[in-house]
């Protein structure tokens, strides 16, 4: 009898919603975790495809010592849109097959992939099962000009540029409520179990 593959859990949420609190209780649980965000950045500063590609849309301006110019690329996106699905034809796939090389790897029962676009990337119909973290806008946007040191309209900015909970909701199995009203490791838990419990049967 083959082993089962791990089951592909994706975790996404709005920027400031509480994924990484989230995916640190599922790691905890022995969930080993991929931080798609975090993996696109580290690509966009060493993938030769995508610098090579970087350079094709924003000129060589673009990398300062190996560094990409955050500015330069936000401030062309501002005023012309395509850039933006250019940049992301172009970084997504090779994230998700960054994601299928990490996988392959795996030993454990279930992995999670934490990602904020994991809907406008399209690599949520590689996952099994789908959780999405909820917390209020305005709670959201304190967290992260905390965290970041950011204006709250640079956030608000942010936010708008990613899809909504309304647009989440209906296609995730699973919600958790990270409102600071709610506590998180109970739904994390519950929700586990339950996901392991169906996928093992």
């Amino acid at each position: 009898m083959t082993k089962k593959e791990p089951l592909k859990i994706g975790v996404t949420g709005g920027i400031g919603s509480g994924k990484s609190t989230i995916c640190r209780i599922f790691e905890i649980l022995g969930c080993p975790v991929y931080n798609s965000d975090q993996q696109a950045i580290h690509l966009i500063h060493n993938h030769p495809e995508i610098i090579e590609g970087y350079i094709k849309l924003f000129g060589k301006d673009v990398y300062n010592d190996g560094i990409l110019n955050r500015k330069l690329v936000a401030d062309k996106i501002f005023n012309e849109k395509q850039l933006l699905i250019e940049i992301q034809n172009l970084v997504h796939p090779i994230v998700r097959n960054d994601f299928n090389r990490w996988f392959a790897e795996q030993t454990s029962a279930a992995v999670i992939n934490e990602a904020a676009i994991l809907f406008e990337s399209g690599s949520y119909k590689q996952m099994d099962k789908i959780i999405s973290v909820i917390a209020p806008e305005q709670l959201r946007i304190d967290r992260v000009v905390k965290r970041d040191r950011v204006s709250p309209k640079e956030v608000t900015i942010r936010i708008k540029n990613q899809w909504t909970d309304d647009q989440r909701i209906p296609l995730s199995d699973y919600i958790i409520y990270a409102d600071d009203q709610q506590l998180v490791t109970p739904q994390v838990i519950e929700i586990y179990e339950k996901m392991i419990e169906t996928f093992t049967s």
